[in-house]
């Protein structure tokens, strides 16, 4: 089913080099490469003289060293974090004692719905959950800088604290995990909502911006019509899942072999996490019933 979704991963960034990818906008690539970052952080530099940093990236002194000479001779007014993950904070702290600058984010890092018994055990440990944002950004706040305005634009999905910024000079979104364009994006509960995600999806979808800038890999044109992609992507795994039941009542695991065709072995646990994201919004709609709230153990069944 992603294969409907035009990927591109023809990205040759260098890690540690600067770019610049857009008006008034650098990036600078973490060197973290994974199945779950691409080839690594995308790090941003909005403006010049006086800048802000979005998305910070991972606690690693290579890249800190290059976005402070990326800037050096500026100042770093102000500090970004579309959400809390590890590999986008994790050098925040490092960053802020080299240039004082406050940090501004949705919230703290957190689950997306109450836990269920024992799953605190489950929460994504990759999550930064002892971060606090100097500054807590509304929906919609609107923050300026020398040259240079953001507006913040909630997306919970991916997580539930998770944040895109609008540069609006640009007609650009800095989308975070929000939406990639080399790969779909982990949900995975209870950190994230599959329900959340989708409702994000369409928001950002609606807007006018079309150049969007995420944490991991290149920019993506045409925005929306990306997005409607995802949309549909989605759409679609929901149907197999419904499908897959019709034989009768499935366990997470089988419901996996029978949707995800090919996986890479090392995502196993994120599909898993994703279906079951999928199946809590099924369940809650009624579309799904298992005994109990939805768990990665249940067993699942059509009513």
């Amino acid at each position: 089913m992603a294969e409907n979704i035009p990927f591109d991963r023809r990205f040759n960034a260098v890690p540690g080099v600067v770019e610049e990818v857009a008006p008034s906008v650098r990036r600078v690539l973490a060197p973290n490469p994974g199945p779950f970052t691409f080839t690594g952080t995308c790090s941003y530099i909005v403006g010049r003289g006086e800048v802000a940093i979005i998305d910070p990236g991972p606690d690693d002194a290579a890249h800190l060293a290059a976005m402070l000479d990326a800037v050096r001779g500026e100042k770093v007014t102000h500090i970004f974090l579309t959400h809390t993950h590890r590999d986008h904070s994790g050098a925040l702290a490092a960053l802020k004692a080299a240039t004082g600058a406050p940090s501004y984010a949705e919230g703290p890092h957190r689950a997306a719905r109450p836990l269920h018994e024992r799953e605190a055990a489950t929460l994504d440990s990759s999550g930064d959950r002892s971060f606090l944002p100097d500054v807590a950004l509304a929906d919609g706040a609107r923050i300026e800088g020398a040259g240079w305005a953001l507006s913040a634009l909630a997306t919970p999905g991916h997580t539930a604290n998770h944040m895109a910024f609008v540069l609006e000079r640009e007609g650009a979104v800095f989308v975070g995990d929000h939406v990639m364009g080399w790969s779909t994006t982990v949900v995975a509960p209870p950190d994230g909502s599959m329900n959340d995600y989708m409702g994000s999806l369409r928001r950002l979808g609606a807007r006018p911006e079309t150049l969007y800038l995420p944490g991991h890999g290149g920019a993506i044109a045409q925005g929306p019509a990306f997005v409607e992609r995802f949309l549909r992507h989605r759409q679609a795994r929901e149907t197999a899942i419904l499908r897959a039941l019709e034989r009768g009542p499935r366990s997470i695991p089988d419901i996996v072999r029978a949707i995800y065709f090919g996986l890479d072995p090392r995502l196993a646990g994120a599909a898993g996490l994703s279906t079951l994201a999928h199946l809590e919004d099924l369940v809650e709609r009624g579309d799904v019933l298992t005994d109990g709230p939805a768990l990665r153990e249940g067993i699942y069944r059509l009513p």
